[in-house]
């Protein structure tokens, strides 16, 4: 299982377009929508989780794409 790191993602994102967006590559166990603790306003990135080959896939598919008027930076997400 890797863990993606979605950014540059529009504020209106749900979470049903990234799980749809990255369904096109295989199927993606989780994704969470990163929100302000104190406004719950969303903070323009998500984690998605997904097996090793379709997140290969969907990496080197998506990175650099558009989503609602932005250009998505996606990458292997880096351990806390």
């Amino acid at each position: 299982m890797k863990s993606i790191y979605v950014g540059n993602l529009p504020f209106t994102a749900t979470e049903n377009e990234v799980r749809d967006l990255f369904g096109a590559y295989g199927d993606v166990d989780e994704v969470r929508l990163i929100t302000d603790r104190e406004t719950g306003r969303p903070r323009g990135f998500a984690f998605v989780k997904m097996n090793g080959e379709s997140a290969e896939r969907a990496i080197n598919a998506l990175n650099g794409t558009n989503l609602g008027g932005r250009d998505l930076r996606i990458n292997e997400a880096q351990q806390r």
